[in-house]
């Protein structure tokens, strides 16, 4: 009997849960404004979170999923891309989408149930939102596709969670993208949990970075609490794609510390000491230590750090709740060059509604 195929998958992580590097560091990370960099990212990124979640609770916004945890994973991976990239979120992505040039404004009204905030004035290659699970992957794959066929020195990346490899999109998207040798690169946000269900419960393989190997790719695992490490695997990735070495799967490990979304209550299903466990090791904190250990980060930087995010989340807010409500109309919009009969009778009962004096109108 002789081996057919054999595959390993490598992992990285450059610091542990202190902060204290545990190999040598990819040169990037030997410049401390480009550690600070990343760090402003995800502190902004939390602080969005948490004016998100209390806008939800007092009714200001509609479901939200927050990324309390994960920052490491947006940031590390967007501050790897350019901005002729195209990058494909799914519904928990704002830390890649805010670095990516998308407004605290536009996040809200997508947020709030407008539309509008899906046409990111600074992002206009980036794709709005996946709420569908997995389906983003698709569209990374065959706008990557579209890529090579032009010639183009482009990439695009998605982001999917770890419940999201175990659909079929995920691994047609993977399969056609390996067989195109598509300039695409997913990133897998395993933070544990697929909603209510546990990562052992939702698949048998040992890692979801050797989902790769079947598809005919690279799938590498970092930590992805260590945002040197996704940035490092991100940027690797990215300049492999770019330059016509197909597509790369990177697995990043994180834990999401929150709840699923606002609907959601994870105390129903979770071990509590589980989640204080995985607080230990969160990224914020741990790039906090290590910056604090080359004396590259203090106190006073700190403070006014919080007090800039806090200026700008709350003039972001008032922008956002200053803008007019969108016309019961642009539900129908760019749909239909004409509208077909069924749709158009919805719209004039659409308009009736909005016109009843309940609703505010004379």
């Amino acid at each position: 009997m002789t081996t057919a195929a054999s595959f390993q998958i490598e992992y990285t992580q450059f610091l542990d849960v202190d902060g204290v590097p545990m190999q040598p560091l990819p040169d990037f990370a030997k410049d401390t404004e480009t550690l600070a960099a990343f760090y402003r990212a995800m502190v902004l990124t939390r602080a969005f979170d948490n004016k998100a979640v209390a806008l939800q609770r007092t009714g200001k916004l509609g479901t939200f999923a927050s990324s309390v945890g994960q920052e490491a994973i947006g940031v590390g991976l967007a501050a790897a891309m350019r901005p002729e990239d195209a990058f494909f979120p799914s519904y928990r992505d704002h830390a890649a989408q805010l670095l990516r040039g998308v407004t605290m404004t536009e996040s809200l009204l997508y947020w709030g149930g407008d539309e509008r905030g899906s046409c990111f004035a600074a992002a206009p290659h980036d794709f709005p939102n996946c709420v569908p699970i997995g389906t983003q992957v698709s569209h990374a794959a065959g706008a990557a596709y579209a890529f090579r066929l032009r010639g183009e020195a482009r990439a695009c990346a998605t982001i999917v969670g770890d419940g999201g490899t175990s659909k079929g999109d995920f691994y047609e998207a993977m399969n056609m993208a390996g067989v195109w040798q598509a300039p695409l690169v997913i990133v897998v946000n395993n933070n544990r949990w697929a909603i209510s269900v546990p990562r052992e419960r939702q698949t048998a393989a040992q890692t979801l970075a050797q989902k790769a190997i079947a598809a005919g790719i690279e799938g590498r695992q970092v930590d992805g609490n260590d945002v040197i490490a996704v940035h490092e695997a991100a940027r690797t990735a990215l300049a492999k794609a770019r330059a016509g070495g197909g597509p790369t799967l990177i697995e990043a490990l994180s834990y999401r510390l929150g709840d699923h979304t606002t609907a959601d209550d994870a105390t129903r299903y979770r071990d509590p000491e589980l989640v204080a466990k995985a607080w230990q090791g969160e990224p914020i904190v741990r790039l906090r230590k290590y910056m604090l250990s080359l004396d590259a980060w203090d106190k006073a930087r700190e403070e006014a750090l919080i007090q800039s995010c806090q200026r700008s989340i709350e003039e972001a807010v008032q922008a956002y709740l200053a803008v007019a409500p969108p016309e019961v109309s642009s539900m129908f919009d760019h749909l239909y060059a004409s509208l077909p009969h069924a749709l158009a009778d919805q719209l004039a009962s659409a308009r009736q509604f909005a016109d009843r004096p309940e609703n505010g109108h004379a």
